[in-house]
């Protein structure tokens, strides 16, 4: 056997990590990796950082954990600067290593730079493994996937798909080969404070409870099994604001420092225990959310991306009017639900899914915004961005995605009236 660089992405955990135990499992020695890519620091398209600064502290919240993880198991994080593509072949080099594995994503820019280290001459090793379905056990070929989410879901309850059980921690990690000093790239970061906590935040990342990382992660996972909020999803999950309103899972699945199928796992010990209900099957119908917008990806892969997404070709291109999309991003459109949504994003990256909905068909539909600048935004500001379900959900209220009725327009005043009747969450947020 030899040495491995195993590159985490959005994998940023060990427990039922497939792919890091396959890397464990083939070498003698093994280099964790994480690249911190300056693109993320540089402007968009659009004019603000790819990446901003709660999905930054979280990151780095998340990491600090792994690295952490790692240490007590005797291996360690190797951080390095730069884009995968530049950095990877420098450290392959250095220690002689010709092969890496990592996850598989099946978005763009994320299989640019895999194809990047295969022209420098690296063999790679992609696992997939982010859904809690396989693609292999769906009873279709990700080809032949449905056009409409219900008919996905009711192939896969049929057909009595079920994820396989999560795996454990390794059990041993091959120990780091002798690395040379200094090592190229080697991130070196400048400490920075969290930015400030927001007393009115539904997911106050700051605190222990919500923080980056498999701990915080598997503790708050634990948290609202024990208090029983997985029988009362349904009925909350419109919530607005307030830490229990809906299962907060997601900062964790975005980077990957849970897996679906550990919560998945869990959410069934709990009903095995406690009994199950329409709030425990909506759990799982969310999950079921979240990899149907995976397997678009394998299905449609670049197509997604495209200003017309799936529609026809012929479909207007969105209008940008930056003055009009800088009135949006900083909550200042004059509409107050809309306004609030967007102030309580700016300020702790975190939106409820109800919100989401009313500000982002917000842009679309009544400003007439380009759908391409608003899932931008919401990656640069999310501490949950994750690449699948953003641009699936923003192409299916721009009625650019499978959805048949060609968009999804929600009514401000009606989505007020509904969600927020006596008027709170527009008080608590109406500054930033």
């Amino acid at each position: 056997m030899s040495t491995v660089i195993y590159w985490f992405r959005s994998d940023l955990r060990l427990l039922d990590n497939l792919s890091f135990l396959l890397a464990c499992g083939e070498s003698s020695h093994i280099v964790p990796v994480f690249c911190h890519d300056p693109s993320d620091r540089a402007l968009t398209h659009w004019g603000f950082e790819r990446v901003g600064v709660h999905r930054r502290a979280f990151l780095a919240a998340t990491l600090a954990d792994l690295a952490g993880q790692l240490a007590a198991r005797g291996s360690e994080l190797i951080e390095l600067a730069g884009r995968p593509q530049d950095v990877l072949p420098a450290l392959a080099r250095s220690i002689g290593a010709t092969r890496i594995v990592s996850e598989a994503i099946a978005a763009p820019d994320e299989q640019d730079a895999v194809q990047a280290l295969r022209t420098a001459g690296l063999n790679i090793d992609m696992v997939w493994q982010s859904s809690l379905l396989e693609p292999d056990a769906l009873p279709f070929s990700t080809r032949r996937l449905p056009e409409m989410f219900t008919l996905f879901r009711t192939a896969v309850e049929k057909a009595d798909v079920a994820p396989v059980a999560p795996e454990a921690y390794p059990a041993l990690i091959p120990p780091l080969p002798a690395l040379p000093s200094p090592l190229p790239h080697r991130w070196q970061d400048t400490p920075h404070p969290l930015p400030a906590a927001d007393v009115r935040s539904s997911f106050p990342y700051q605190s222990v409870f919500c923080a980056g990382g498999t701990s915080a992660g598997l503790a708050h996972l634990h948290q609202y099994l024990d208090r029983k909020l997985a029988h009362t999803y349904k009925d909350t999950r419109n919530g607005l604001t307030g830490l229990d309103y809906s299962s907060k899972f997601s900062p964790w699945l975005a980077t990957g420092a849970l897996s679906a199928r550990t919560i998945n796992a869990a959410i069934e010990q709990f009903e095995d225990e406690f009994g199950a209900n329409d709030s425990t099957y909506w759990l799982w119908f969310e999950l079921l959310w979240r990899d149907y917008f995976r397997f678009l990806h394998l299905k449609y892969g670049r197509k997604l991306y495209r200003h017309h997404g799936l529609a026809d070709a012929g479909m207007a291109r969105p209008v940008h009017d930056a003055a009009q999309f800088a009135r949006w991003t900083h909550g200042l459109t004059g509409e107050p639900i809309v306004d609030a949504g967007m102030h309580e994003l700016a300020a702790t990256g975190y939106l409820s899914n109800r919100l989401r909905q009313i500000v982002a068909s917000y842009l679309i539909h009544d400003l007439g915004g380009d759908w391409r600048a608003g899932a931008a935004w919401f990656e640069s500001q999310l501490v949950d961005y994750d690449v699948y379900s953003n641009q699936g959900n923003w192409l299916y209220l721009a009625g650019r995605g499978t959805d048949p009725r060609g968009g999804r327009r929600f009514n401000p005043q009606k989505q007020a009236r509904d969600y927020d009747a006596d008027g709170a969450y527009r008080a608590l947020w109406k500054t930033a």
